[in-house]
């Protein structure tokens, strides 16, 4: 392709532009405005082009050494569901946690409740005993222990370590005449009970009770004690039914 000369040598214009002729004869005005901007247009496209490649070969050079595509693809779909098994596993241990948790509440629940069980048995069997063995009941009672008990039992309690506590009829625990300051022991405080108690002479051994079922005032008694709704009432049927 070149330039078309007119015969005095000078460049033939066409819409002023230079006709340029060519190989294959054909002439055709060259438009360099527009043939500049095409050529930026293009250089612009290269350069998109070359950025992306080498942004790329930056992702690629990650891969060095990996010739299987394939076996790469897999291991990164490993290391997701890896990934997806951390986050499902950490929801399981929080369940496991609350659930282990909540076990661990009925199962204290349970020790309680069965710890309170042994407590009560402890104390009644603690408390029965000691009006069992009770050496005042034996030898100055004309009732029997578990009379005795059912009569005097509310003032008696068991403590913190296991140890008999009592209390009269205002609520005062029950101190030791014999050793001044200590708490009374069970006979002791039973003793003092007995002593407190109003109608003592229907109860104690050598009364004069006739045992013959007659309550004071004529009436008959029966029944049992838990009949009996005052202490009069208490005394009368303890009377007619232990007295000699």
């Amino acid at each position: 392709m070149k330039l078309k000369l007119d015969e005095n040598g000078h460049v033939v214009v066409s819409d002023g532009k230079p006709v340029y002729v060519h190989d294959d004869g054909k002439e055709i005005p060259f438009d360099a405005p527009a043939a500049m901007q095409k050529i930026s247009g293009l250089n612009a496209e290269a350069k998109q082009h070359r950025e992306a490649k080498e942004a790329a070969e930056a992702k690629l050079k990650a891969f060095d050494g990996i010739e299987d595509a394939s076996a790469a693809l897999k291991a990164l779909e490993t290391v997701k569901n890896l990934d997806d098994k951390k986050l499902i596993d950490a929801g399981e241990a929080e369940k496991v946690k609350a659930e282990t948790v909540k076990l661990y509440e009925e199962k204290l629940a349970a020790a309680n409740a069965d710890a309170e069980k042994i407590r009560s048995q402890f104390h009644a069997e603690l408390v029965g005993g000691s009006f069992a063995r009770s050496k005042v009941i034996a030898e100055k009672l004309a009732i029997p222990a578990d009379v005795a008990q059912a009569f005097f039992g509310r003032h008696f309690s068991v403590s913190e370590d296991g140890k008999i506590v009592a209390k009269d009829a205002n609520g005062n625990e029950i101190f030791s005449r014999v050793t001044p300051g200590a708490k009374a022991g069970f006979d002791e405080a039973l003793e003092s009970l007995i002593d407190a108690y109003p109608n003592k002479d229907s109860i104690l051994k050598g009364s004069g009770a006739s045992g013959s079922g007659a309550a004071a005032g004529g009436g008959t008694v029966g029944g049992s004690l838990s009949d009996c709704k005052t202490e009069a009432e208490k005394a009368a049927f303890l009377k007619a039914k232990y007295g000699r």
